[in-house]
């Protein structure tokens, strides 16, 4: 597979883990992973993050390693 495609394919999953995370966060199970999230960690102190946040971040980094891959020179 060349570079090309396989940056344009990190890209666009990318895009679509964004998509799905923000189709999440808007449905009924995102809103009660935030309610529950936020309870939990008023209880105990600890950091969690809702499922959608790690999908945000995983579209991002996918994003990212895209673009980085089709803009990156080859080697001599």
């Amino acid at each position: 597979m060349n570079k090309l495609a396989l940056s344009l394919l990190c890209f666009i999953l990318g895009i679509t883990l964004i998509i799905l995370g923000s189709r999440r966060e808007d449905s009924v199970v995102g809103v009660s992973d935030v309610v529950g999230t936020s309870i939990a960690n008023t209880w105990d102190g600890k950091s969690r993050q809702p499922r959608h946040i790690w999908y945000y971040v995983g579209g991002g980094a996918l994003i990212l390693t895209g673009v980085l891959m089709a803009l990156r020179k080859p080697a001599p």
